[in-house]
């Protein structure tokens, strides 16, 4: 039996990184300055080029130390948790998929060697505009309703039902202020508590047997069946609601993904963002 990897490697300690290049195993590196941990996101040379890779595990051994090459830096990235390699692992074996593919898709992250990427984002003002439109009411309505939460112009004129041209004009006049933050945004906390929309009777029905199914913690399937708009989806977020008050957690799944936005707007109307400005 193969004895369990240490959680972390000294500097120069031989280690295994595995890479998302086509290769057939994971290979020999010494770790670099100041160390690596288990799991530890690195980039490390590959012929003449450098590729990113995952601290995997105790290095093989069978290439000669002399010459194994270091890893050229840790990335600033939380380590990939053992759940995650694990699952790799047992999903690569099941599916017979290639270690290496497996762990490409799950490193498929824009940026991951760039450090933290940022974009504009827009956030609520102390000044408001000196001639206020219904185009521009409509733009500080839809912003009010995210809370803190900070919108990109294109986003927030989406919301809005307006072209950008509106949005920028209430950034000139100091309604909306811009400031550079991480591209991935930290999730809205949910507030599964807020009241959410008046439903109809059969609606309340509905949600009212969704809602037993989740206090009975067992296996269950219910159908919502219903017209396009006949509120389906509030039904469900009464259900998914419960489940977070319960202090459990709900997966959604949606049929396709441009399905997103259409859902998300009734999530955050019923949620609220409330993701503080940097």
């Amino acid at each position: 039996m193969q004895d369990a990897a240490p959680e972390f490697f000294d500097h120069r300690t031989p280690c295994a990184v595995l890479t998302a290049e086509p290769l057939d195993r994971a290979l020999d590196y010494l770790a670099p300055e100041g160390g690596c941990w288990l799991g530890a996101f690195v980039e490390v040379p590959l012929g003449p080029r450098r590729v990113l890779g995952v601290v995997w595990g105790t290095a093989a051994g069978d290439f000669p130390r002399a010459k194994l090459r270091a890893v050229h830096r840790v990335l600033d990235a939380a380590p990939m948790r053992a759940e995650l390699r694990d699952f790799l692992t047992r999903a690569a074996d099941y599916t017979m998929t290639p270690l290496p593919a497996m762990l490409r898709l799950a490193t498929r992250v824009p940026g991951l060697g760039q450090g933290t990427l940022t974009r504009k984002l827009l956030f609520r003002g102390e000044e408001e505009p000196a001639r206020m439109t219904e185009a521009r009411a409509r733009v500080l309505t839809a912003f009010d309703a995210f809370g803190d939460a900070g919108l990109a112009p294109g986003e927030l004129a989406q919301v809005a039902g307006v072209s950008v041209s509106v949005v920028v004009g209430l950034e000139k006049a100091g309604a909306l202020i811009a400031r550079e933050a991480p591209r991935d945004q930290p999730y809205p906390r949910l507030e599964p508590m807020r009241p959410g929309p008046e439903l109809t009777e059969d609606q309340a029905h509905a949600a009212q047997a969704l809602r037993a199914g989740v206090q009975a913690k067992g296996y269950g399937t219910t159908l919502l069946k219903g017209v396009t708009g006949s509120g389906k989806t509030e039904v469900y977020l009464e259900a998914v609601a419960a489940c977070l008050g319960a202090g459990r957690q709900a997966l959604v799944l949606l049929p396709e993904i441009a399905l997103t936005s259409e859902f998300w707007r009734p999530a955050a109307r019923r949620w609220c963002c409330c993701r503080k400005s940097p």
